[in-house]
């Protein structure tokens, strides 16, 4: 569902904005920076081939033993350092004491690898060090789009009201997931052409198809437009929306090519499913596309060769939920389709909109730049999920920026527009469970939408009446389901609790409700702890009845700090009731804090 805003795009070449990823790590375990992934010139100067690549001065970080003076006084480990130096004959200064204890050390400008594993070797021989790794430069692997329009798309990216989707694209773009957008069908953009697929067109009424004929394999769209009181007594005309190819747009548009917008599961694949034209379109035809979208039969349509996982319908209309299209939405979700509806712009609430108020659907309300629910999005406790929207009452660079076509009735040249309404926000939340199917197939369409409610943030705005579970996060809620063996529940602590120095055990409980039976037998248990001397810590899960699982043993690994995931068999323990991450430090000289854990389920 649309509120339509400036039939015009301003258009000009903006500056790409920045926006910070996830960091890169993975570098060869012999080099001690990583190599920059910026263009380098295609010649070195002859005096530089043999350096160490990557920053001028070479680094590295020495853990030593709980034991070493160097562990805890800065000019013991100065002194080593210097030691170091005398031995290879190459500078090794003691810089400064890490916040875990360790010593950070460098070797000068532009030392040679050999220069490099001397001292390296030298630190490995010595017995009271633990450790020694390279101070690795990290770099942002999620590259900002060079999508010209890019930086207008705020409902991606800025962090009041953005949907975090950046943070996502390290681990998935979409690849591997069909998205149906059952809508006005589509109009050809070069933005988008790359990630259709086939489609159809399911109007079989010729008054509503403007294109001449009833249903056929071709869902272009021809234009919606209508004259004055065409579609009712005192409805005003309307020039074509393109509707489907701006909901498309907000979902898969082409990404880093240089043009236009970019898409948030810019790495699926669209599928235009035609049910809209000229003022409207029928419950029959809808209840078609969903069945033949999702790979059910439609009679006297082709099987689909795309089959969708992913569903979006930013359409309906007032009433309730028909037994007939829940069957429909029920037998698309059975063959692990998750369905995605807009909740309309009635300003009212959800429960009278359809087919926002059948049941196994993601119902989206709109948000606006402000983060609050926008004034004409419906609301309530059918509500599932709230989602950039926009408003476009001050600017029109606060809706929604998408593909689109500049003709009022037919076909014309391809430009870019902003839309406001609910049909807006619903792209996002499929493109958002587009990310996630491709990030962990295996889950249904029951745990994608589990994922992405449980891990929404708070709405930075206002809602009255009711936006669901929050705002969408696509960053977090990936993450939460990557690795193929989480649901997408995610419990989580984030209350510090300090690690005495050879004390009793600390204990962090966490209370997980709503689960039916027991817990997986891959149940995912997150940890970070920062510690002097990691090898001297245990680390336990305590299950609710009290069983124990052992996460970690004392001196099974002296690495410096604890973020990392345990995979846990808890098969045998019910899933809701308190359980607890259990830690206690064995031996004496160093202390840390637990900083907080989490259970995705």
């Amino acid at each position: 569902m649309t509120v339509r805003t400036s039939p015009e795009l301003r258009r000009k070449l903006i500056s790409v904005a920045a926006v910070s990823a996830a960091l890169l790590t993975a570098v060869p375990a012999s080099v001690a920076v990583a190599q920059e992934s910026a263009p380098r010139p295609a010649a070195v100067p002859a005096a530089q081939t043999e350096a160490a690549p990557g920053l001028q001065a070479e680094r590295l970080i020495v853990g030593y033993k709980s034991g070493a003076t160097e562990a805890t006084s800065n000019k013991a480990a100065a002194a080593d350092a210097a030691s170091k130096a005398e031995k290879t004959g190459e500078d090794v200064d003691f810089q400064r004491r890490l916040g875990t204890g360790a010593a950070l050390v460098e070797l000068g400008t532009h030392p040679t690898r050999a220069s490099v594993a001397d001292v390296v070797a030298q630190y490995k021989a010595d017995p009271q060090v633990a450790y020694v790794v390279p101070d690795r430069l990290n770099k942002p692997t999620a590259v900002t789009p060079n999508d010209t329009e890019y930086s207008k798309q705020w409902d991606l990216f800025e962090s009041t009201a953005g949907m975090n989707v950046p943070g996502a694209w390290d681990t998935t773009t979409g690849s591997g997931v069909t998205v149906a957008v059952i809508d006005t069908g589509y109009v050809t953009h070069s933005d988008l052409a790359a990630n259709i697929v086939g489609g159809y067109d399911f109007i079989s009424d010729t008054a509503v198809s403007v294109d001449g004929n009833g249903r056929d394999s071709n869902p272009a769209d021809p234009g919606d437009w209508y004259n004055d009181n065409e579609c009712g007594q005192g409805i005003p005309a309307s020039t074509s929306s393109w509707h489907g190819t701006h909901v498309a747009g907000t979902i898969a548009a082409a990404t880093n090519n240089g043009k236009g917008v970019a898409g948030i599961a810019h790495g699926a694949k669209i599928s235009p499913v035609r049910v809209l034209g000229k003022c409207g379109g029928y419950d029959s035809d809808i209840i078609d596309a969903i069945t033949w979208a999702s790979g059910g039969t439609v009679s006297g349509v082709p099987a689909n060769t795309n089959v969708a996982k992913v569903i979006n319908m930013s359409l309906g209309g007032g009433g309730a939920c028909s037994s007939a299209t829940q069957s429909a939405i029920n037998g698309a979700v059975n063959r692990g389709t998750t369905v995605v509806v807009a909740a309309g712009n009635e300003n009212q609430n959800v429960s009278n909109a359809s087919p926002a108020n059948c049941n196994n659907v993601i119902a989206v309300a709109a948000t606006n730049r402000a983060g609050s629910r926008a004034s004409y999005s419906n609301y309530g406790s059918l509500v599932d999920i709230a989602a950039p929207g926009g408003e476009t009452r001050t600017s029109t660079a606060n809706g929604i920026l998408s593909t689109l076509n500049s003709g009022t009735k037919t076909p014309s040249t391809e430009n870019y527009t902003y839309y406001q309404g609910t049909s807006m926000a619903t792209p996002h939340v499929a493109g958002l469970a587009a990310l996630v199917k491709s990030a962990n197939s295996a889950l249904t369409p029951a745990q994608i939408e589990s994922a992405i409610k449980a891990n929404a943030r708070a709405l930075p705005g206002t809602c009255s009446g009711g936006c669901g579970a929050g705002l969408a996060d696509a960053a977090k809620t990936v993450q939460a389901v990557k690795g193929g063996t989480s649901t997408g529940t995610t419990f989580s602590s984030t209350t510090a609790v300090a690690i005495p120095d050879n004390g009793a055990a600390i204990e962090s409980p966490i209370t997980v409700t709503g689960r039916s039976g027991n817990a997986p037998s891959a149940l995912q248990v997150g940890v970070d702890i920062t510690h002097t001397y990691r090898g001297d810590l245990v680390i336990d899960l305590v299950a609710p009845d009290g069983s124990t699982y052992r996460l970690k043993s004392a001196a099974s690994d002296s690495a410096d700090n604890v973020n990392t995931t345990y995979t846990v068999n808890a098969s045998a323990e019910a899933a809701n009731g308190t359980w607890k991450l259990r830690v206690q430090d064995t031996a004496a000289q160093d202390t840390g804090t637990l900083n907080g854990w989490k259970l995705t389920f």
